[in-house]
């Protein structure tokens, strides 16, 4: 009898075993966010997927450009394509900075957007007035739990494949995104919104998941970063840098304001 339930029990214990990489319910990874373009902007993100198949999201981060939006992805792919955090070597125009253009090659496309409400597709990759603000101290904190159908088929299965990236730097120290530093973002010109500055679509911090392995296929021979066919989703980058403009503009007229105040 004793060998009968222990031969029952072998098909299953063999499902299980065929599966190593397959992240399972009540599982959490650990993310280290790690300063990508040297302003001192770091943290921490742990992602854990629930019973119900659902992904919450938390995440700690210091030394972000105080009381500003910060846009924040999961990025990667789940079908073997091979991303990781870029470090200095990305920086190809020589500027000292990696930008977007130059590091979505290494790290993917946005394959979760992390929005403090409303959609986490990578069409809101832009959309910052639904993206986290740090602090005056420059302190943000974010935890929310994505519905587990609002997920990208493989999510679960393969959440040790991605990695997180956080935008938006202060390159010359001023405590505020402005043209000063390093001029306009190339990046938002580049989906038809002008007057964003270049500190503001830039990464902050880029964290892999620890101790995932490597995928099978090498970053940057496809030029979306995934692999997919899909053409980039403009329409909202656009709307985002709007939201973004807007915001800017909204913090210049407070500032008048007060002037004439």
């Amino acid at each position: 009898m004793r060998l009968s339930r222990t031969l029952l029990a072998l098909p299953a214990a063999a499902l299980v075993l065929s599966f190593p990489g397959v992240a399972h319910a009540d599982e959490s990874v650990r993310v280290a966010l790690l300063d990508l373009n040297e302003t001192g902007a770091r943290g921490t993100a742990t992602l854990t997927a629930t019973d119900g198949g659902d992904l919450r999201v938390r995440i700690t981060s210091t030394g972000m450009t105080p009381n500003s939006p910060h846009a924040q992805h999961i990025h990667g792919a789940v079908n073997g394509m091979d991303f990781h955090c870029p470090d200095k070597s990305a920086d190809t125009d020589g500027d000292g900075y990696v930008s977007t253009e130059e590091g979505l090659k290494m790290y993917g496309d946005i394959f979760i957007s992390l929005t403090t409400a409303g959609d986490t597709t990578r069409a809101s990759g832009l959309a910052v007035d639904r993206m986290p603000k740090a602090d005056a101290q420059g302190r943000l904190t974010y935890d929310r739990v994505i519905p587990a159908a609002e997920l990208p088929a493989g999510t679960i299965a393969h959440l040790k494949d991605l990695h997180l990236v956080q935008h938006g730097i202060d390159a010359n120290r001023n405590g505020k995104y402005d043209m000063a530093a390093l001029g306009e973002s190339t990046f938002a010109k580049s989906v038809g919104v002008n007057g964003i500055p270049e500190e503001a679509t830039d990464p902050a911090t880029c964290g892999m998941v620890s101790g995932a392995a490597a995928g099978s296929v090498p970053a940057g021979g496809v030029a979306t970063g995934d692999g997919s066919t899909g053409a980039t989703p403009t329409g909202g980058y656009v709307a985002g840098g709007l939201a973004l403009l807007g915001a800017a503009g909204l913090v210049v007229a407070r500032r008048r304001a007060g002037r004439q105040g």
